[in-house]
C-alpha cells in the first residue's frame, strides 16, 4: 500500500500487475479553469480519470451540505462519497493522484480520500512530468472521465482531522495550535492579494510557502531535508499541535504531506482557509 508518494518506476509495474489500482488527473490552473480539462484530453496517464477541482472536488457556493466554505468549499463527505462511486472507485483499489502544477491540485484529492477513510491514496512524486521522463505510455480523450457506477463509495472513519473557523479562532494564540500558511510570502505579509478581499494572514501563522516542499525537478525533497526544515520552522512547537491552511484549503495539502513524509505525523487541515477566514471583518488579522 502506498500512502503518501509513489514514483513513476512504481506505478508502472502496479498498473501491469492486475492489482486494483485507480489514478486521477487532478491538473488544473486557477487563473484558467479549463485549462487543466483541455490538458488532460491532450495527453494523460492510460485510464486516467479526471477530477477536476471546481467540479469535483469543490462544493458549489452556496452548496448547504458543504463541509467548509471559502473560494473552494468542501463538498459532503457523502456527495464525495457519490462521485467516487459514479466513476467506479471502490475500497480496495490503490488511489494513485497527480497533476502538472506540483502537488498544487492533487493533494486535495489525495487529502479527501483520507478524509472519508481510504488510506491507501498516493501521490505521485514528480506528477505528470516525472511520467514522461519515465517513458511512461499515455492517451488522449476524455473517455477515462465518463464511467459509470451505480454504488457510493462506503464511508468509514476520517483519517484526517478537518478543523473549523470556529475552532481556529477559540485556540488562537494557544500553545495547542500552531498554524502553518502555505501563501507566497508576499500574500502573507499582506503586500498583494490577488484574490481574496482582505491582505494579510491570521495572527500568530508561520509561513512556509508550498513550494518549499519540492526540489528543483519537481519532486518531494528528501525526508530528511523536509525534516530539517519543519523543525526549524516550528522552533520547538509540537508537531501535533499543527493546522495548515493557504488561500482556499487546496495549496496547503502539500505541506500536510511533508510533514507526513518527514516522520511528523499528519497534522490538520482548516479548508476554509484565509477566504473564508478574512470573509468576516470582526476576525483579527495581520500583517508583515
Amino acid at each position: 500500500m502506498y500512502t503518501t508518494l509513489i514514483s513513476a518506476s512504481q506505478l508502472q509495474p502496479l498498473q501491469q500487475s492486475g492489482q486494483p489500482v485507480m489514478v486521477f488527473d487532478c491538473s488544473f490552473e486557477l487563473m484558467k479553469p479549463a485549462e487543466g480539462d483541455a490538458q488532460y484530453a491532450a495527453a494523460h496517464i492510460p485510464g486516467a480519470v479526471r477530477a477536476n477541482l471546481d467540479q469535483h472536488l469543490s462544493a458549489p457556493k452556496g452548496a448547504p451540505d458543504a463541509a467548509s466554505a471559502g473560494r473552494h468549499p468542501l463538498p459532503s463527505r457523502e456527495t464525495f462519497a457519490a462521485w467516487l462511486g459514479s466513476v467506479g472507485f471502490t475500497p480496495d483499489m490503490q488511489a494513485v493522484v497527480y497533476d502538472r502544477q506540483g502537488a498544487n491540485y492533487c493533494g486535495r484529492l489525495w487529502w479527501m480520500l483520507k478524509w472519508i477513510g481510504h488510506e491507501a491514496a498516493a501521490v505521485l512524486d514528480g506528477g505528470w512530468q516525472a511520467w514522461q521522463a519515465a517513458g511512461g505510455p499515455v492517451e488522449s480523450g476524455t473517455a477515462g472521465s465518463l464511467r459509470t457506477h451505480a454504488q457510493n463509495y462506503p464511508l468509514t472513519k476520517e483519517r484526517t482531522a478537518l478543523t473549523t473557523t470556529e475552532t481556529v479562532a477559540s485556540q488562537l494564540g494557544r500553545p495547542a495550535q500552531t498554524i502553518i500558511d502555505a501563501r507566497g510570502a508576499p500574500r502573507f505579509r499582506g503586500e498583494v492579494e490577488p484574490l481574496d478581499p482582505v491582505a494579510g494572514h491570521i495572527p500568530g501563522a508561520l509561513n512556509r510557502p508550498f513550494t518549499e516542499n519540492l526540489d528543483a525537478h519537481g519532486f518531494f525533497k528528501p525526508a530528511a531535508q523536509l525534516r530539517a526544515e519543519f523543525d526549524a520552522l516550528l522552533a520547538g512547537r509540537d508537531p501535533a499541535t499543527v493546522v495548515h491552511h493557504c488561500g482556499s484549503g487546496v495549496s496547503a495539502v502539500p505541506n500536510l504531506i511533508a510533514m507526513e513524509v518527514a516522520g511528523l505525523g499528519r497534522s490538520a487541515l482548516y479548508a476554509g482557509s484565509w477566504s473564508e477566514w478574512s470573509s468576516d471583518p470582526s476576525r483579527p488579522m495581520a500583517q508583515g
